[in-house]
């Protein structure tokens, strides 16, 4: 069986399908969750780019699903968005796709990065 890395780094390299940053971590997490990979799938479908607008980022939407399905509760949920907000400086996707375009890195390695980060936070949290 893969890790929840091996396989969120299989998804985000996925070039014929592609996997919005909440799917990204929901897909690799459905056993837990108690969902095929199909319903992860669909449950995530519109939490990418920020629910479609630029809101809050996919990744954290995603690992407050993910979080609440295992028991954790608001005061946990308000730990992790602290967290991110003081290390990206914002929780919403349109700001932290400007600040990193700024920085001269693209979209695709900036969400990368942010789903493999947070995919290490599960990890070690769960």
């Amino acid at each position: 069986m893969k890790s929840h890395m091996e396989e969120v780094k299989q998804l985000r390299a996925n070039v014929e399908h592609h996997y919005n940053c909440a799917q990204s971590l929901l897909v690799p997490f459905a056993e837990e969750l108690h969902l095929t990979k199909d319903q992860a799938e669909a449950l995530g479908a519109f939490f990418g780019s920020g629910m479609m607008h630029g809101s809050t980022c996919g990744v954290l939407s995603a690992a407050f699903m993910i979080l609440g399905m295992h028991g954790y509760d608001k005061s946990d949920a308000s730990v992790l968005l602290q967290e991110f907000r003081k290390k990206h400086h914002s929780t919403e996707c349109a700001d932290l796709l400007t600040e990193a375009r700024d920085q001269g890195i693209p979209k695709k390695q900036h969400c990368d990065a942010l789903v493999f980060e947070m995919t290490e936070f599960l990890d070690q949290t769960l």
